[in-house]
């Protein structure tokens, strides 16, 4: 439906509101840059970037805020008079454009704690993102949805100007939490629109002790919720997507007093080597309505070649979380009963899967560890640890250890049980050894969620200081230590070392803040120098 944006400043010729998906295929095939694949789906480029910007991140600095917001690395301040510029310029560029697309609709399943968003852009392809990402109103709502709680001025096109106070580049995604905006510049990549949203229901949530979480959910046929945490390349939503439980959500969720919900309508999976026979339920959910972005695909069949990784390692699918057939909708299940982390440990030395205490689940909360591997970004030669705490650093608003001590009230209130998964190396580093097996890793979770793991004998690891299980339903006994795994046991011991101190050292920087519990967590090695 068309949609008047005067009250905005905005001047365009036409204006399409929560236009059908039909529509928007249809619009789109009047700009440049769009294509359908043979499944379906519509496909789109995000120009220069094809991943998003955390370092070009800025919040307002003002009062409503300020007290409560991590200052530093992650939430870099701006001023309220420069966001002011950014947020005209963004309307000066809407003003050049004939054409504009909104899309209204709501964050957070949970009646209680939903907001509704509102979405100007000029893209097609974002229009339709976000219609996947978020919550899609029904007519009703529609009708009745009434101003927004948060508007985001989404004009990537167009670079911010350098000159503005703490910009060192055209690229700008701001937040201002007393105004309630979002303004995108420099950047196309419509991941930004989403984790804007994730980082605003960060900052709002927990002031309702609703703790906010970067993790994916399902549910077991007899109610048992599970929450599976990790960063990007770990396999959050790889492993929810599991044919045997209910999907919840697969990235972003709340943890309030009746249980856990999904904040997002749809699903966002990296597509860089897909197939049906490893993930079918990702595969067949890529189809009408989906965005595949910055995929390669054959120009005479239209096919995907799901494994070229020209263009970016980060090729993604956007698409409706009904798409995945045994989606839970509405997506809220009850309080969860196993907390999965998630590592890819690119060093080879961390163990398959290993029970935590509570001490120990507050560690690697608040360390956040995965690694990156030669090939993925520039400059890299070998694995290179990264920690980014409660997994998800570049959302979160306030300090870490606030969100950290909520997860550890709501884990100790409702008795779940907490798991450290690595779904990265074993037998050697990347390059020597080789990657843990996904159908092992799947027979793993499978005996978390249905209790094997429970009865079995453990052992300790001697850095680490995890409880291995010695045993596990159909997977080889002599891969569930890693040091068993490796033929060369002194190459392991230098290893293991190194990704010790890598973590101690990490965890001086929130040592202050942690408790003794926490603190005797960690590895046994001494602190990196």
């Amino acid at each position: 439906m068309s949609f008047d944006l005067e009250k905005y400043g905005i001047h365009a010729e036409r204006t399409y509101r929560n236009a059908a998906v039909a529509k928007l295929y249809k619009l789109a095939v009047n700009e440049a840059g769009y294509s359908m694949a043979n499944n379906g789906a519509i496909i789109a480029y995000s120009g220069e970037k094809t991943g998003r910007s955390p370092m070009d991140k800025r919040v307002v600095e003002e009062e409503t805020s300020k007290d409560n917001i991590w200052w530093g690395d992650v939430n870099f301040p701006i001023d309220e008079s420069s966001f002011g510029l950014l947020k005209e310029l963004a309307i000066n560029f809407f003003n050049t454009r004939k054409r504009m697309y909104v899309f209204d609709g709501f964050a957070a399943w949970h009646p209680d704690h939903r907001i509704k968003v509102r979405v100007i852009c000029t893209r097609v392809y974002h229009a339709l993102f976000m219609r996947n990402m978020l919550i899609r109103p029904t007519e009703e709502e529609l009708e009745n949805f009434g101003e927004p709680d948060w508007t985001i001025y989404n004009a990537g096109a167009m670079k911010a100007m350098k000159s503005i106070n703490t910009l060192t580049n055209g690229t700008c995604a701001s937040l201002n939490f007393k105004t309630k905006e979002f303004v995108i510049l420099g950047t196309e990549y419509a991941g930004e629109m989403k984790k804007g949203v994730f980082t605003v229901l960060n900052y709002i949530l927990p002031l309702k002790n609703v703790l906010s979480m970067h993790c994916s959910a399902n549910e077991g046929p007899d109610g048992d919720v599970a929450l599976f945490f990790g960063l990007s390349g770990t396999g959050k939503t790889t492993l929810s997507a599991d044919p045997k439980r209910a999907l919840i959500g697969d990235d972003e969720h709340g943890w309030g007093g009746d249980g856990v919900f999904n904040f997002e309508g749809g699903c966002y999976a990296k597509c860089i080597g897909l197939s049906r026979k490893k993930e079918p339920e990702i595969f067949d959910a890529i189809r009408f309505a989906a965005v595949l972005e910055n995929v390669v695909y054959d120009p005479e069949s239209y096919d995907i070649d799901w494994d070229d990784s020209s263009i970016t390692e980060n090729t993604r699918a956007s698409y409706p979380i009904e798409y995945i057939e045994n989606a839970k909708i509405p997506c809220v299940g009850g309080h969860p009963k196993n907390v999965i982390f998630l590592t890819c440990d690119a060093f080879g030395v961390l163990p398959p899967v290993s029970r935590l205490t509570p001490g120990q689940a507050m560690y690697h909360f608040i360390s956040g560890y995965t690694a990156k591997v030669a090939g993925t970004e520039s400059g890299i030669t070998e694995p290179k640890a990264a920690f980014s705490p409660c997994f998800g650093a570049p959302f979160l608003a306030w300090h870490p250890t606030k969100y950290a001590e909520m997860l550890a009230e709501k884990m100790n209130t409702h008795d779940a049980k907490v798991w450290l998964v690595n779904t990265g190396w074993t037998g050697g580093a990347y390059g020597v050894g080789k990657r843990f097996e996904l159908k092992y890793t799947r027979a793993i979770i499978d005996a978390i969620l249905d209790g094997s793991l429970e009865g079995v004998e453990f052992a300790t690891d001697d850095v680490f200081n995890l409880s291995i299980p010695k045993s596990c339903p159909n997977v080889p006994s002599e891969v569930l230590n890693p040091s068993d795994a490796w033929s060369d046991k002194a190459a392991y011991d230098q290893q293991a070392q190194k990704l010790a101190e890598m973590f101690n050292k990490n965890f001086l920087k929130y040592a202050d803040h942690a408790s003794d519990e926490i603190r005797a967590g960690g590895p046994k090695a001494p602190a990196g120098r």
